[in-house]
Parts: C-alpha cells; sequence; structure tokens
C-alpha cells in the first residue's frame, strides 16, 4: 500500500508564498511525483510533476514562473513552493505519486494515473 500525506496548506493573502510537501511510503519508488489540485466545481488538473531519476520538471501554463516543484530521493518527498499566489489558486492539492507502470507514454505524466494523498486546502485572499 502506497501511502502519500501531504501538508503546508493553509490560508494566504495573494502575493504571498506557501509550500507544500508529501511525504510518499518509502517501500515505493516513484517515476514521477507531483501535485493536481482541484476549485470547487472544477475538475482537478495538472499543477506540476518532477520526475525522479533527473529531476526534470513538467509545470502547467498557470503556474509556470510562480511555483517551483522539487524533491529528495533520500526522503521520498516532493515539495511545491508557490510564490506570488493568486485568488485562482485557490483549490485542494492533490500530491500524486506515478510508478513505471503508469507511464505508458511520455504524456502519461498528465495524467491521473497513480496513487493519491488526500489533499491539502490552499486558499488565497484577494
Amino acid at each position: 500500500q502506497v501511502q502519500l500525506v501531504e501538508s503546508g496548506g493553509g490560508l494566504v493573502q495573494a502575493g504571498g508564498s506557501l509550500r507544500l510537501s508529501c511525504a510518499c511510503s518509502h517501500t515505493f519508488s516513484p517515476y514521477a511525483m507531483g501535485w493536481f489540485r482541484q476549485a470547487p466545481g472544477q475538475e482537478r488538473e495538472f499543477v506540476a510533476h518532477i520526475r525522479w531519476i533527473d529531476a526534470r520538471t513538467y509545470y502547467a501554463d498557470s503556474v509556470k514562473d510562480r511555483f517551483t516543484i522539487s524533491r529528495d530521493t533520500a526522503e521520498n518527498m516532493v515539495y511545491l513552493q508557490m510564490n506570488s499566489l493568486k485568488p485562482e489558486d485557490t483549490a485542494v492539492y492533490y500530491c500524486n505519486a506515478k510508478g513505471r507502470e503508469h507511464m505508458k507514454t511520455a504524456s502519461s505524466i498528465y495524467t491521473e494515473k497513480g496513487f493519491w494523498g488526500q489533499g491539502t486546502q490552499v486558499t488565497v485572499s484577494s
């Protein structure tokens, strides 16, 4: 059983920063880990992922240049540094971990395949 535990959500004013963390079971070796988010009444959407072997990063256009994803392979953790937050970033943020079995193609990194955390709320006030 792969467990993902997120932390770091909260309430922040527009323009502020937050850092999300996600710890993955040490029994699992991810191919990639990252974040999706879901705002009220909207579908879950891809935010950012990082490939474990070489730290290659992938970002949604809406967060590029504001968010930075990083990983700690020794601790099996992934982080999302969110700067210049906007009210439209308000959502529940979900950690996602993908194994090689979830990667049928290169674009699979953007899909909702893999394992999930319970989510952490991020609220950005205007």
